[in-house]
């Protein structure tokens, strides 16, 4: 196997972003080096009285355009390569989104389903504490991540503001509505997508109506996805898929009566009206649009050479590898890349600090305004730079994140 297949796409196109920028190797190694991991061991104490033991960490890679910002991921497989890699990575997304905000990120090693909700909320505390003087609302911002949520932030946040001694709600992002949250959050990534992909078909000048959409994934940003394009009459979503299967209606699902089985059953099936197929068929139906809202790797050089859709979302991250990215670009199919599809999650968590720092909230329609046109400047610059330097869109992405980071780092004095 060579070396662009093994590489993961995001690493291939910052490889070739700072080939075309003329990024000296010094440079390159001060973008990419974290500014500091921290590592600490909790201890939780389970309902039955004894008491376990989980290694934690918290990667502050960049704050040169400001406070360190990134999620905290609870999983068993997380360690330190996997949370530092996702620090630098939040730290490009935030550049590319042009928002006041660097890159971090957290993890907890733990299978935290087999956790009570007691448990967790243990859990979530003594991260908090193992991490507490190293955040902060103008230091280091955390958020939901993989097996965490709004609770969790909840509590996290209550447990800070103890600490401190005083009611601290912009410590974490991504809280309840109920308590300092942002009205929006639930809809962020989704709706940015949707906007990305209006701009994109914008840009390509596409004036078919009622563009097929297959969506694999169900969950927050997947389902939000399908219900949005359900309310558009442009649309039209034909498949839908879960961690179990995948169904298709060529003429059409009914997403409201989908996410409704889905919910009360917890699966796709049983829906009289639909085709059932395995995810690797959705993958290779012949569609307008494919979004990717579920795993990363999704689509390899095994079975790139199957995708008929024209346009690829990434709601998710890094679901496409390198190789299958050069195989994709050959045959004329459009990637639109994680960084920029899924930027709605961290364009919202910043209204939300914004919010939480000001006292002043805001209205739904106010925050999505600004998303829109958040997410939109972002998506013409990204357009702007593939254009002029004949790159794929991912790699357009790229060197516009990259031009601000350096040049904030520069203005810094952090590089020379």
């Amino acid at each position: 196997m060579n070396e662009v297949t093994q590489l993961p796409s995001f690493a291939s196109a910052f490889k070739e972003a700072i080939t075309i920028l003329g990024v000296s190797h010094r440079i390159q190694e001060a973008i990419l080096k974290p500014n500091a991991i921290h590592q600490a061991t909790l201890g939780i104490e389970l309902d039955n009285g004894e008491t376990i033991t989980c290694p934690a960490w918290r990667v502050q890679h960049n704050n040169a355009r400001g406070a360190y910002k990134g999620g905290v991921r609870f999983h068993p497989a997380v360690d330190e390569a996997e949370v530092t890699t996702l620090a630098g990575l939040m730290t490009l997304k935030t550049a590319l989104a042009d928002i006041p905000l660097g890159g971090a990120k957290g993890g907890v090693r733990i299978n935290s389903k087999n956790l009570s909700p007691t448990e967790l909320e243990r859990l979530a505390r003594a991260y908090l504490r193992a991490f507490h003087s190293v955040l902060g609302p103008w230091q280091d911002v955390a958020a939901p991540d993989v097996n965490t949520s709004d609770q969790i932030m909840a509590w996290m946040m209550d447990e800070y503001s103890q600490i401190v001694g005083h009611t601290v709600p912009g410590i974490v992002t991504g809280k309840p509505v109920e308590l300092f949250g942002s009205r929006g959050r639930n809809i962020a990534t989704a709706l940015g997508g949707k906007y990305v992909l209006e701009e994109i078909i914008k840009h390509l000048n596409i004036t078919k109506t009622h563009l097929t959409v297959a969506i694999q994934g169900a969950g927050n940003a997947g389902a939000g996805f399908a219900q949005l394009l359900a309310q558009d009459p442009r649309f039209r979503v034909v498949a839908l898929s879960d961690s179990r299967n995948a169904i298709f209606n060529p003429s059409g699902l009914n997403i409201s009566e989908v996410l409704r089985r889905k919910q009360s059953q917890g699966t796709l099936e049983d829906i009289e009206y639909v085709q059932v197929l395995t995810n690797s068929e959705l993958l290779s139906l012949d569609v307008d649009v494919l979004v990717l809202a579920a795993m990363e790797n999704q689509i390899t050089d095994q079975n790139a050479h199957h995708v008929q859709a024209k346009i690829i979302l990434e709601l998710a991250n890094h679901p496409i590898t390198s190789q299958a990215d050069v195989t994709l670009d050959a045959r004329n199919i459009l990637v639109v890349p994680d960084i920029l599809a899924n930027a709605g999650g961290v364009i919202i968590s910043y209204f939300e600090l914004i919010q939480n720092l000001s006292h002043d909230y805001w209205s739904e329609a106010h925050v999505v305004e600004k998303l829109r046109s958040y997410i939109t400047n972002s998506t013409h610059a990204v357009l702007s730079q593939a254009t002029d330097n004949k790159v794929s869109l991912r790699v357009g992405a790229y060197l516009v994140a990259i031009k601000r980071l350096v040049n904030a780092m520069r203005l810094r004095g952090m590089i020379h």
